[in-house]
């Protein structure tokens, strides 16, 4: 049997990405093959999807696809940050965006199932999906999606791969996508205060509430406390009265007349928004491999 390298070991590590130690364990199985190597650990690896399943994915990314008045916006979930710069996920993200806007599936399962390869995976969505947490070692998921095709002029904006906007519009191509800007940068909730969800508003009078009891003031001043910040709250969520990012003399609403852009809704993804994220002892987890390492050895 031939030596096993380090040299080899980088080799196949870098065809797969899979672990350092699993790379050791298939080569020497392999007995220094290394395209037997590879077929071990995409078999082994393989199974590490039903695994992961359970493994939360607060990290991702969000990515946009628009062509002509069709488009879509998808967050592409992982669970660690490194992932997020991995070409073969960074790829599965443009192309499960791409398939909602040309075949408008109904839910997750429907794209999961639509046909694609990537990676020597396929023939589905899914099965690329599941090759390559082989592969990475990693759960992914696809969160959440919104296809658009009303009919209206569609402008976005990407921050990194991490916020996504897209605004539905109609007039001035160039005041829509400061809009789109303006929305990832100061994340209003709503077009108007009159569409701010009732939950939120009952939350930030709930707030004023509690503040402006403490105050000892009449009642009556009380109630007026209360009224006046559940008013400048509708006011800071909401996008039209929202003062515009890149000149605070105006609102988005009166820019918004001034160039002759007529904005009529606005979605907008932030990775990992209300998941729950796990909090790692990184010195606990680094103890455990050398453990594992040194046991296998």
């Amino acid at each position: 049997m031939s030596a096993i390298t380090a040299s080899m070991v980088a080799e196949l590590r870098a065809k797969t990405d899979a672990p350092m130690m699993e790379c050791k364990k298939a080569l020497t199985e392999a007995q220094g093959d290394m395209t037997k190597a590879e077929e071990l650990l995409r078999v082994k690896l393989g199974t590490k999807a039903g695994k992961a399943a359970s493994r939360v994915t607060a990290e991702g990314v969000v990515a946009i696809f628009i062509q002509g008045y069709t488009g879509a916006l998808i967050e592409v979930n992982c669970e660690t940050d490194f992932v997020t710069k991995n070409d073969s996920f960074l790829t599965m993200a443009q192309a499960s965006v791409e398939l909602i806007a040309h075949h408008n599936p109904a839910n997750a399962e429907a794209l999961s199932a639509l046909t694609y390869s990537q990676d020597s995976y396929g023939p589905t969505l899914e099965d690329v999906r599941k090759g390559l947490i082989g592969k990475i070692g990693e759960n992914m998921t696809f969160r959440r999606f919104k296809r658009f095709d009303s009919g209206s002029k569609l402008a976005s904006y990407l921050h990194g791969t991490r916020i996504g906007v897209v605004v539905e519009y109609e007039g001035d191509d160039l005041a829509a996508k400061d809009v789109a800007m303006h929305v990832a940068a100061m994340k209003p909730v709503s077009l108007t205060s009159a569409d701010v969800p009732a939950e939120l508003i009952e939350k930030e009078r709930s707030v004023a509430t509690a503040k402006a009891t403490e105050s000892g003031k009449p009642a009556d001043i009380v109630n007026k406390m209360i009224e006046g910040a559940v008013q400048k709250y509708l006011k800071e969520v909401s996008l039209f009265n929202q003062s515009f990012v890149k000149n605070d003399k105006q609102t988005v609403e009166q820019m918004l007349k001034e160039k002759g852009c007529n904005v009529k809704g606005f979605t907008m993804f932030v990775v990992g928004e209300g998941i729950e994220k796990k909090v790692d002892d990184f010195a606990a987890e680094v103890a455990a491999q050398v453990a594992a390492a040194q046991q296998s050895s």
